[in-house]
């Protein structure tokens, strides 16, 4: 007898609460295996193919190719154990038709699927969880249907439950819990002064995405417009006051707010979701933060470059700049550990740390991300390149882990790709500190009491002036430079 088991969007680590389904791999009705990929989702921090703990028949998916589903909300079900070949989709997984049998427990002599182990945070599946059968709240619309095999979870408005003709349709007030998992849409209805439970949510039971909550500020913003514009165009005092008024509730529900305006014809509307979310986020929160300062010197790099030059020449794997100049970071911050920390703001502790997990920024096609070198302080420049080289192309192809995207104690930024001299970089929260590199071009120089044509590159520190004084931070950027200068003095750290 097969058994249906619904598999759920699982805890992808690093505090993610939500994710957006970019591909679908498999369809209803197909085969899967233990481990394997089902979707590819999109979240703050990168692209994951999401694999499935059980293996059988696939009978319904949740969620269309661009909706986002908090984590803890349906992906799949699966009917697994014998008969599960011939098993297709019947009804509706949370209603009381055959699926419903997915929410049983199974009997004490009946045969658990066996499963993949804990594959990603928050899921395991060494044994089939007992499950108890879901109670679909009365005249909500189903989040999916199995005979379909997706869910109409986009923001679109057609078909969609809780909106209607492209408008919001309220819902009659909810006693008990809101239908809503995820922090974030809760934050953004508590800053807008929006009623969840006067929201019909578009996820699986019912459940209230942070779609449905931008698409009822959205359209409570329309109204108010429509509001203003009759108003202006009547003469009549007591309607233009009643108008008036109706944009004032519009307001009072949030639709004034950034979310809320209507786009004029030309303008584009980008969302900050995903990479650009993320990082909007994090350089928003840096700058609130940290009382960041930068200091910068001009440096002449000609050695360096002959340095580099040299042992390319030799036999073995070729160096890169940017792998020298992570050793010389490395090297630096053994001096000055004090810009390889973190600040504790709730025990108002300064936290050291004892290795070096190095950041760099890395520019990809969807947007800027930082990819981080575990245990830098431990690599050789040859190791390092080949470091930089597999992370660089991975943040390419948005194949970056959450792991390979967090962590990091000390970022290394190389401005100096886009053909820039200089920049003050804002700190990586929550990390101390960041060396920006400009580009190397050849510059008058005086070298030797002679003036001469150099290699002249600009390098500026950022840091947290909380972890330490200028005295500090100028002679962590002054021991840089002399390594530019003269490689000869990372010999002292060998």
């Amino acid at each position: 007898m097969a058994q249906v088991l619904e598999f759920k969007l699982p805890d992808l680590g690093e505090g993610l609460t939500e994710a957006e389904i970019v591909r679908w791999l498999v369809q209803v009705g197909d085969v899967v295996a233990v481990d394997q990929p089902v979707v590819e989702v999109e979240t703050a921090k990168a692209m994951v193919e999401v694999p499935c703990p059980y293996g059988g028949v696939v009978t319904a998916r949740f969620g269309e190719e661009g909706a986002e589903l908090p984590v803890g909300a349906p992906l799949l079900t699966v009917a697994v154990g014998e008969g599960a070949e011939g098993h297709r989709p019947a009804a509706d997984p949370g209603t009381d038709g055959g699926a419903a049998r997915a929410g049983e427990q199974p009997g004490a002599g009946e045969r658990r699927s066996e499963g993949s182990g804990n594959v990603l945070v928050g899921y395991g599946t060494s044994e089939a969880p007992a499950r108890r059968r879901r109670v679909r709240p009365q005249g909500r619309a189903s989040g999916a249907t199995a005979g379909s095999g997706t869910a109409g979870a986009g923001p679109s408005g057609a078909g969609v439950p809780g909106r209607a003709n492209g408008r919001v349709r309220a819902a009659e007030p909810v006693d008990g819990p809101v239908p809503v998992i995820s922090p974030l849409v809760r934050r953004l209805a508590r800053e807008n002064d929006l009623d969840l439970r006067e929201l019909t949510g578009s996820g699986p039971d019912g459940l209230i995405l942070r779609a449905d909550v931008e698409y009822a500020l959205r359209a409570a913003a329309a109204q108010g417009g429509r509001a203003v514009r009759e108003a202006s165009a009547h003469p009549d005092g007591t309607v233009r006051e009643q108008a008036l008024a109706a944009t004032a509730g519009a307001a009072a529900t949030g639709s004034a707010g950034s979310t809320g305006s209507a786009v004029p014809p030309g303008d584009v509307r980008i969302p900050l979701k995903g990479v650009r979310g993320a990082v909007a986020d994090k350089l928003a929160r840096s700058r609130r933060e940290i009382p960041d300062a930068t200091c910068w010197v001009d440096a002449d790099a000609t050695e360096l470059m002959r340095a580099r030059a040299a042992m390319n020449a030799a036999s073995g794997p070729k160096i890169s700049l940017v792998a020298l100049l992570a050793r010389i970071c490395t090297a630096a911050l053994a001096r000055f550990p004090e810009l390889n920390s973190t600040v504790d703001t709730q025990a108002r502790e300064i936290v050291r740390f004892d290795h070096v997990h190095l950041g760099f920024a890395a520019q990809t096609d969807r947007g800027l991300v930082v990819p981080v070198v575990r245990d830098a302080h431990a690599r050789d420049a040859e190791a390092l390149t080949s470091e930089f080289a597999r992370l660089t192309e991975a943040a390419r192809a948005g194949r970056l882990t959450p792991g390979e995207l967090t962590g990091g104690t000390f970022t290394l930024n190389n401005y100096g790709v886009f053909g820039v001299d200089g920049s003050t970089p804002i700190v990586n929260h929550p990390e101390a500190a960041m060396l920006g590199v400009g580009r190397i071009v050849p510059k008058p120089w005086v070298h030797e009491g002679e003036l001469a044509v150099r290699q002249v590159v600009q390098l500026s520190l950022t840091f947290d002036h909380r972890v330490c004084d200028g005295g500090t931070a100028g002679g962590f950027l002054r021991y840089v430079a002399d390594c530019v200068e003269q490689p000869a003095v990372l010999l002292r750290t060998l």
